[in-house]
């Protein structure tokens, strides 16, 4: 089974190549993002308690995201693999992932990080604002992710490092490039 984790800031691009690599390998996305825009949408209980924290810029709490995870998973038992796009987002969520995998007979493949600089975040998601004008794109509440970002997720890349299952690709450039690079790294596994 491929397992893979995309990881990057907000408007790293992860969204975009996780479909293209859903497509090529036959993964099933999950994005905790769209798992919590759907709760929003939905007016869920877990989905107000979401919408409040992303309002204010914060990051849902690892057991809400971990149970909501696992439910997906578990949605999806004929899986050839899935590529999870913004999560983990802690060393936690990193090992209760691992954890929840190996009780499936299963482990993460391989974590790719989008490397973005902070510059070209910003441009990116003002003009995804423009499109989609989704909330958690506002200006303070950008700042506020992308420097949670900086500040603490950051940090899980080295948990995978260790295990010797990161590689970084450049993601600034064609999309097309960016995602062929991608690929080179997936086909070695």
């Amino acid at each position: 089974m491929l397992n893979l984790v995309l990881f990057g800031p907000p408007g790293a691009g992860k969204g975009t190549q996780s479909q293209k690599l859903i497509d090529k390998y036959q993964l099933v996305h999950i994005s905790t993002g769209d798992l919590f825009r759907a709760h929003i949408k939905n007016e869920t209980t877990l989905g107000k308690k979401v919408s409040q924290l992303i309002a204010d810029g914060q990051l849902v709490p690892d057991s809400i995201t971990i149970d909501m995870l696992e439910e997906e998973v578990g949605k999806n038992p004929n899986a050839k693999g899935f590529i999870f796009d913004g999560f983990p987002r802690t060393v936690a969520q990193a090992e209760a992932l691992d954890t929840y995998l190996e009780s499936k007979g299963s482990k993460i493949t391989g974590v790719i990080a989008l490397d973005v600089t902070e510059e070209e975040l910003t441009n990116r998601i003002a003009e995804r604002k423009k499109i989609s004008n989704r909330a958690d794109d506002d200006a303070e509440k950008l700042k506020k992710r992308i420097d949670e970002y900086f500040q603490k997720t950051i940090h899980v890349l080295p948990y995978y490092e260790t295990q010797d299952k990161l590689s970084k690709v450049n993601g600034i450039g064609e999309i097309d490039v960016i995602f062929n690079d991608l690929c080179a790294v997936v086909d070695k596994y």
